[in-house]
């Protein structure tokens, strides 16, 4: 499968071209950066720590995308809404693990659904989408008498807060108690602010050093407390759920999907 990557002088866009160098299956045929990036003209493969891949770094997006398969995104809300319109007028896939997308962002992608196949994930990790799963379950099964809260730490350089993963965890735990996670979340505490409302769901967020990215979903209960956690290692585990997810969504109809779909976890 043809691959490219957006963002490809980014963190994760290294990551994303290190993992397909590695994979069996997969090749990288492009790679995007935003207009005056110092990375453009370079070898994708140079950018990201390895030897030459023969794929120049560009900003022509179009016709990166027309030549691909597929096309990896963890970029930013507005770049990944212009690279949805793209994926539909290019009938490929794309990946789309960008965090921090309102509900708005959403909105604006689900067109291009009607002709690309779209897979969205606040997460691509394949143990973070399982603890989602285990997640869900566990908030079905303990009633309100089990406060949940949703801890996170990364690392400094993080811009957004709750993190993706963190919100993904936290629709789990409302779709576990049938409830609406907008209006029960409760993002920050300061002062007096009274008992915790039995049934909110809370979010606790951390930031420093280099932190790749730690979850943890606490179910606090009358004299227990069940932790369910994930700890990232290395960001190839996003960049390897990333390119299962593509591989996937290769052979399926246009649609919107999402890890669970990739995974078999969806109820």
């Amino acid at each position: 499968m043809h691959l490219a990557v957006v963002g490809a002088a980014g963190r994760m866009g290294g990551a994303l071209i290190r993992a397909i160098s590695e994979l069996d299956g997969v090749e990288l045929c492009g790679a995007v950066e935003r207009s005056g990036a110092s990375a453009l003209g370079q070898d994708a493969g140079v950018v990201a720590g390895l030897q030459p891949l023969g794929v120049p770094v560009t900003d022509d997006a179009l016709s990166v995308f027309a030549a691909a398969d597929g096309v990896l995104d963890f970029t930013t809300p507005a770049a990944t809404r212009a690279f949805a319109e793209l994926a539909a007028q290019a009938r490929c896939v794309h990946v789309i693990g960008t965090t921090g997308m309102s509900e708005e962002d959403v909105a604006a992608i689900r067109p291009a659904a009607r002709h690309a196949r779209l897979v969205k994930s606040g997460n691509m990790s394949l143990g973070v989408n399982l603890l989602a799963a285990l997640v869900r379950r566990a908030a079905a099964a303990l009633d309100e008498d089990f406060d949940i809260e949703v801890l996170e730490m990364h690392h400094r350089h993080k811009v957004d807060a709750p993190s993706g993963t963190a919100l993904l965890l936290g629709e789990a735990a409302a779709e576990g108690r049938d409830i609406d996670l907008g209006d029960r979340s409760v993002r920050t505490r300061d002062g007096i602010t009274g008992e915790r409302p039995r049934g909110d769901i809370g979010f606790a967020t951390l930031r420093g050093g280099s932190v790749i990215g730690d979850h943890s979903v606490l179910f606090a209960g009358p004299l227990e407390t069940v932790t369910l956690s994930h700890h990232a290692q290395d960001r190839q585990i996003f960049a390897r759920g990333a390119i299962k997810a593509a591989l996937w969504a290769r052979d399926k109809a246009p649609g919107l999907y999402s890890m669970d779909d990739v995974l078999g976890l969806s109820d």
